[in-house]
């Protein structure tokens, strides 16, 4: 079996980007906080997520997150599979977040892309279908 268990991102607010995961998602919830240094500078970290898949967010970054429009090496984005995509476009839109992409036409799944406070752009897709030939149909 393998999953991916968590994302470890670096940003300069904890708050507004866990706020953010936490309107997606309000069956989660910090799982964990602290503090530590890396690499001789103090940061807080925090878990976000439920018992089985989490995200962790450090504070203290530095500069600024990679533009999403240029070519720059970086992450592009984090997809997350959801049962009803409806729902997660209400809760992100009535707390004020804005769509930044609205998906592409497929008969087979919806998706919809935000970008969070600190500039990671999400990814929300919801699959119309079981079969993996359809699902996942690239044409």
């Amino acid at each position: 079996m393998q999953r991916l268990e968590h994302v470890n991102l670096v940003v300069k607010d904890i708050a507004s980007t866990a706020d953010f995961l936490m309107t997606a998602f309000p069956e989660w919830r910090v799982r964990g906080a602290g503090t530590q240094t890396w690499h001789g500078k103090p940061r807080h970290w925090s878990h976000i997520g439920d018992d089985d898949t989490y995200i962790t967010l450090n504070d203290n970054g530095e500069g600024e997150n990679r533009d999403l429009a240029g070519h720059n090496p970086g992450l592009a984005h984090i997809g997350f599979e959801v049962d009803d995509l409806d729902a997660v476009l209400a809760r992100l839109l009535g707390a004020g977040y804005e769509i930044d992409i609205d998906g592409f036409e497929h008969p087979f799944r919806r998706n919809v892309y935000f970008v969070d406070p600190a500039g990671f752009q999400f990814e929300f897709i919801q699959y119309l279908s079981e079969k993996p030939e359809e699902k996942n149909r690239y044409d």
